[in-house]
C-alpha cells in the first residue's frame, strides 16, 4: 500500500485544517473513510485527492466535527476493568440471552483483537468479538452482541435491521454514538501502551 500523509494547513477549509492520508489501491472508485477517527482517502492509482476533497467537503467537515465532539466526550467516560476470562463468561451469558430473545442460533464465539470493529458475524453463524470490548461497560457489550445477532435475521443495516434493534433499544442512535466515543478511549489506551 502506497500511503502518503498530507499535513498542510488548509486541506479542506481555510478555518479548519483537517489532516488526511491517501492510500492508492487497485480500486475502481475513490472513497472516504473515517474508521479510526482519521480521514483516509482511498484512490485508484493516478488520481489526485483534491477533486474528492472538494466534492465531499461539507461531509468531511461535518464528520470531523462529530469526531471532535466525541473525542471531547471521552473525558467524561471511564473504561471498565475486567479480565479476559471475565469477558468470555459475560459474553457467553449475554449471547445466550440475546439469542433467546431474537430466537436465533449461533455456532461459535471467538475472541480476538480487531482494528476497526467491536464484533462481527460470519455467514457460518460464528460471532467474533473484539477482545477490547473488555473495556466497555456491560450495557454496551450487551448492545454489541444484540446488534451482531440481529444480523442473523437481517444481514444489512437497512430499515428492517434498525426496526429490530429499536424494539430492544429505542434510542439505538445514542448507543451507536457511545460505541464511537468508547472506541477513541480504547484506541488511545492501546496506543499509549496502557492496554491489558
Amino acid at each position: 500500500m502506497n500511503l502518503k500523509n498530507y499535513k498542510s494547513k488548509n486541506l479542506v477549509s481555510p478555518d479548519l485544517p483537517i489532516p488526511y492520508k491517501v492510500s492508492y489501491r487497485a480500486v475502481k472508485y475513490p472513497r472516504l473513510e473515517f474508521k479510526t477517527g482519521e480521514l483516509l482517502i482511498i484512490l485508484p492509482f493516478g488520481h489526485r485527492p483534491e477533486k474528492i476533497l472538494d466534492k465531499y467537503k461539507s461531509w468531511i467537515v461535518q464528520k470531523f466535527d462529530f469526531i471532535k465532539t466525541c473525542m471531547e466526550e471521552t473525558k467524561n467516560k471511564e473504561l471498565a476493568t475486567r479480565s479476559e476470562e471475565e469477558l468470555k463468561k459475560l459474553v457467553h451469558v449475554l449471547t445466550e440471552e440475546a439469542a433467546k430473545e431474537l430466537k436465533v442460533e449461533l455456532n461459535h464465539i471467538y475472541f480476538r483483537k480487531m482494528r476497526t470493529k467491536w464484533a462481527s458475524l460470519s455467514a457460518a453463524k460464528n460471532l467474533t468479538v473484539n477482545s477490547l470490548v473488555k473495556y466497555l461497560p456491560e450495557y454496551l457489550i450487551r448492545y454489541v452482541i444484540f446488534h451482531e445477532l440481529t444480523h442473523l435475521i437481517e444481514k444489512r443495516h437497512n430499515d428492517k435491521f434498525w426496526e429490530i434493534i429499536s424494539r430492544r433499544y429505542k434510542h439505538y442512535q445514542e448507543m451507536e454514538r457511545e460505541m464511537f466515543i468508547y472506541w477513541f478511549l480504547v484506541v488511545d489506551k492501546e496506543k499509549n501502551g496502557n492496554g491489558g
